[in-house]
């Protein structure tokens, strides 16, 4: 007798959802959660309701949480590098400012000072 071992599942076809029935789970999981005992209870009800595994809900909500996360790092980045180009241009604005008032101080302490014989 042979006996053969699977591990794993076969999916021959893939279960593709709209992206508005993905987008309508996140957002319900993300903001009824704190109405559960566990991230993983709102997930697991919220799945059953809407007739979708808790498991693809759940890749679904991470992926939403990650794709946050990297929208807020890469805003953070852009506003940082946005302040540091204008702190730049004012810093040489300011350098400019000072090379004139010294000129200028030079000038009038010239003028001030009479000559001297």
């Amino acid at each position: 007798m042979m006996h053969t071992f699977f591990l794993g599942k076969v999916n021959l076809m893939p279960n593709v959802y709209p992206a508005e029935v993905r987008e309508k789970a996140v957002r319900l999981v993300l903001e009824h959660r704190g109405d559960y005992a566990s991230e993983y209870e709102a997930i697991r009800t919220i799945a059953e309701r809407m007739s979708l595994k808790t498991e693809t809900v759940r890749v679904w909500v991470r992926k939403a949480e990650a794709a946050a996360d990297a929208g807020e790092t890469a805003s953070t980045a852009a506003e940082a590098d946005a302040e540091i180009r204008a702190l730049r241009r004012k810093n040489a604005e300011l350098e400019k400012t000072i090379e004139i008032l010294k000129a200028a101080t030079s000038f009038f302490a010239r003028e001030c000072d009479p000559p001297r014989t």
